[in-house]
């Protein structure tokens, strides 16, 4: 099992000891013109997570290809390039000016206008544009995740990434007024773990393809739960805001879980919540 972070939650060259306690560094989406973003305020703590609305503030594909790319290369760990865009073309023209990555095609992103092109043909036309691994990055606000995680994969994706924040909303105390500028954004943190654990176990279910898990994973036990439902790998968001240590932690606190269960490798554990949960592992093992 790799750890990742979850794109946008981490400047690797701002902090590059962060990045590189990572398993591959997971970049902020990549628009193919730059874009500043949407108005402030765009962040907003709940007592469930943390709201934004950064909008996919980037410098655009030129500026990040010749600029950032480069620096992103020297962290000494993989990079998975975050791609986005508006319709299938401008996602594939990205996807074919890229080398040497792991591609993450944004689908989903919440606080923007969504891609008019469907994730499946979007996927199709970034597969006919380069060899690269596509993972599929996915809403968890479509109802039947699994029917969208079996289009994109007969498209061509060769991952899913599970998953995106989902919508929400604050409300100032006061003025009872919005308090993010765009009125909603998306929500990440411990309120989307029971979200992300359901897509996973869905879509690992429908499609049996790798998967990194994400949403809500603040400690080694929210790591093992993911991986139980289908994830191959774990992405860390939020989580890196409040503790640039996290990943050194979960990392520990997935090995005290797993000797505690006695369980020696978490490969074992991958989908067991599919298969009767542990005790046939176990049984195996003795």
């Amino acid at each position: 099992m790799r750890l990742l972070n979850a794109s946008g939650c981490l400047d690797a060259l701002t902090a590059p000891e962060i990045a590189r306690s990572l398993d591959a560094f997971v970049s902020k989406t990549v628009t193919p013109l730059p874009r500043e973003g949407n108005a402030p305020v765009r962040i907003a703590e709940t007592d469930v997570g943390m709201l934004n609305s950064i909008g996919l503030a980037n410098p655009g594909r030129d500026a990040f290809l010749s600029e950032t790319l480069p620096q992103l290369r020297k962290l000494g760990v993989p990079v998975w390039i975050s791609v986005g865009g508006f319709a299938a073309d401008e996602y594939a023209e990205t996807c074919a000016r890229l080398e040497d990555v792991t591609i993450e095609l944004n689908l989903s992103c919440p606080n923007v206008e969504e891609a008019a092109d469907t994730a499946a043909s979007i996927v199709a036309a970034c597969r006919a544009a380069t060899s690269l691994t596509l993972y599929a990055k996915l809403s968890p606000a479509n109802w039947d995740i699994s029917e969208v995680a079996r289009a994109v994969q007969a498209a061509g994706a060769d991952g899913l990434s599970l998953v995106n924040t989902i919508r929400g909303t604050a409300l100032d105390e006061r003025t009872l007024e919005p308090r993010l500028g765009t009125w909603s954004g998306g929500l990440s943190g411990p309120a989307l773990k029971p979200v992300a654990l359901a897509a996973v176990y869905a879509c690992w279910r429908a499609t049996h393809m790798q998967i990194v898990g994400m949403g809500g994973v603040m400690t080694g036990r929210d790591a093992l739960e993911l991986v139980a439902a289908g994830a191959q790998d774990v992405a860390l968001g939020t989580v890196l805001f409040r503790d640039p240590d996290a990943t050194e932690r979960v990392r520990a606190e997935l090995a005290a879980e797993l000797a505690a269960l006695g369980v020696a490798d978490v490969d074992t554990v991958r989908g067991v919540a599919h298969e009767g949960g542990l005790a046939p592992v176990l049984s195996t093992s003795q």
